[in-house]
C-alpha cells in the first residue's frame, strides 16, 4: 500500500469515526431532554428504543443538510429496510394487495367457516400523515383479523409532504366507499357491519372520514357502522392540555413534534411550530368557543393529577392564523366540529394512553359524544404511551402493553 492510499484511509475513517462521534452527542444530548415517568411500562427498553429513533432521525437531518436525501426519505427507508418485518402469512389468514380506484389497499381475510357474512374493517396507519405505511401496520392488522374474525382493509393512502391535506383523507374515503360498495359481493362482508378505525394519526383521519361522511347527507351512502380511535390526535388549537404539558417530553411523540407533524400535513412553515405551542394561531373569538370542548374542566380529576398550569394568554398574530387556518376546521381537527355533525356520526370507540401528549384529545372527545348522547365506549391504559402498538410482535422491540392495547380493540370489534 502506498503512502498517498493509507492517508486516504485513515481520512475516510477519521471521518466516519467524526461522523459517529458527532451522531452519539446529538443522541445523548436529545435523551437527556427526554422525560420517562416510572409508571410507563419497560420504561428502561423505551429509553433504548427511543435513542435508535433519535439516531435515525439525527442522520437523515445531517444527510438533508447535505443535500444527500430528504430526511423524512432516509426514515422511511431505514424503517422499511431493518425495522418493518413482514413475516410469512399466518394459518387461519389470507393476504393480498390491491388497489381500489388507485389507492393501495391490503386485505386480510379470514379463512375459518363464517355463517352468513362477516364483519369488516377498514384501517389507517398512524405516523403524522408523513410515516408509516401498510408494512408498519401489518402485525396489528393480522392480529385484529384472526382475534376478531373480521375482514380488515389497510389503506396505503399518500403520504406528506410530498403530498399535503386533504390528499390523505380523500384516499381514505376512496378506498372506504369503494369497500362498502363491494363488500358484499367481492368480500362476503356486510356492507352496514363495516366500521372505520386507526393509531393516531389515521384515528384522525378515522374520525375526519366520517363527519365528512356525515356531512354529505345522502341517504343512499353506505356509511361505517363505528368509529375506532386508537389515541387519536383530534385537534390543533390548543397544545398546552394537560396531557401536553404533563407528557412534553415522553416518547415516542414529543409536544413540538405533534406541531411539527400539523404543518406538514397542512402545507405550513415548520418554522410556525412554537406559534402554534403557545396557541397564537387561534383568534379571540374562536378560542372562547374552543373553550367549551378544549377546557382542562371538562377531563376527570385524575387527568389533573400529574400537573397542570394555565398558559399565558396567547398573543394573536392574523397571518399566522391564515397560514394554517385549514387547521382549526373540522378535517383536520374532528373534535372542532359542530354538535350537528357530530350527531350524525356512528359510535365510537376511544383508547387513549396514559403518558401520551393526545391523551386528552381522546378523553375530550369522548366527553363531546357523550354529551350528545352518542355511543361511546372508552379503554385508558395506564402505563401506555404513544405509538405503543408499532411494537407489536417486533421481536426484541416489543413491548406487552401492545397487546393488551389491541385486545381491547378486537373485544370492541367483536360487538359490532
Amino acid at each position: 500500500m502506498d503512502i498517498g492510499t493509507a492517508i486516504l484511509i485513515i481520512g475516510f475513517a477519521a471521518l466516519v469515526a467524526a461522523f459517529l462521534l458527532l451522531v452519539i452527542g446529538l443522541v445523548y444530548s436529545e435523551l437527556m431532554n427526554s422525560d420517562i415517568p416510572h409508571g410507563v411500562a419497560n420504561s428502561r427498553k423505551l429509553h433504548m428504543v427511543h435513542g435508535l429513533f433519535v439516531g435515525i432521525a439525527i442522520v437523515g437531518r445531517i444527510l438533508h443538510r447535505l443535500g444527500i436525501c430528504h430526511q423524512v426519505s432516509f426514515i422511511r427507508w431505514f424503517v422499511a429496510c431493518f425495522l418493518n418485518r413482514v413475516n410469512p402469512v399466518c394459518p387461519g389468514l389470507r393476504v393480498k394487495d390491491l388497489k381500489f380506484s388507485e389507492v393501495p389497499v391490503r386485505i386480510y381475510e379470514p379463512t375459518a367457516v363464517c355463517n352468513g357474512l362477516r364483519r369488516g374493517f377498514v384501517y389507517f396507519h398512524g405516523g403524522g400523515w408523513v410515516l408509516g405505511s401498510i408494512d408498519s401496520a401489518d402485525e396489528v392488522c393480522r392480529y385484529i383479523a384472526l382475534g376478531s374474525d373480521t375482514t380488515v382493509v389497510s389503506v396505503g393512502y399518500r403520504l406528506a409532504p410530498e403530498h399535503r391535506y386533504p390528499a390523505q383523507l380523500d384516499d381514505c374515503e376512496t378506498a372506504t366507499c369503494h369497500f362498502l360498495s363491494v363488500a358484499e359481493a367481492e368480500f362476503s362482508v356486510d356492507s352496514h357491519r363495516v366500521a372505520v378505525g386507526g393509531d393516531s394519526t389515521g384515528a384522525n383521519l378515522a374520525a375526519a372520514l366520517c363527519q365528512r361522511l356525515a356531512r354529505k347527507e345522502d341517504g343512499h351512502l353506505l356509511f361505517p357502522c363505528a368509529q375506532v380511535l386508537i389515541y387519536p390526535a383530534l385537534q390543533m388549537a390548543d397544545f398546552n392540555l394537560p396531557s401536553y404539558q404533563q407528557n412534553h417530553a415522553v416518547p415516542i411523540l414529543y409536544r413540538g413534534r405533534m406541531a411539527f407533524y400539523f404543518l406538514q400535513y397542512l402545507d405550513g412553515d415548520v418554522s410556525l411550530c412554537q406559534d402554534l405551542l403557545e396557541g397564537n394561531h387561534v383568534p379571540t373569538e374562536l378560542r372562547q368557543r374552543y373553550k367549551n370542548w378544549l377546557s382542562p374542566s371538562n377531563l376527570p380529576p385524575e387527568c389533573l393529577s400529574r400537573g397542570f398550569s394555565e398558559p399565558p394568554t396567547p398573543e394573536y398574530d392574523g397571518e399566522i392564523y391564515h397560514a394554517i387556518k385549514a387547521g382549526l376546521e373540522p378535517e383536520v381537527s374532528p373534535l372542532l366540529a359542530d354538535d350537528a355533525v357530530i350527531q350524525k356520526t356512528p359510535s365510537a370507540f376511544i383508547l387513549t394512553c396514559e403518558y401520551d401528549i393526545l391523551r386528552d384529545d381522546g378523553v375530550l372527545f369522548r366527553k363531546r359524544l357523550l354529551d350528545l348522547q352518542k355511543d361511546v365506549s372508552w379503554q385508558h391504559v395506564n402505563d401506555g404511551f404513544h405509538g405503543v402498538i408499532n411494537f407489536f410482535n417486533q421481536g426484541w422491540l416489543s413491548f406487552p402493553a401492545a397487546v393488551r392495547v389491541l385486545d381491547h380493540v378486537v373485544d370492541y370489534v367483536n360487538t359490532l
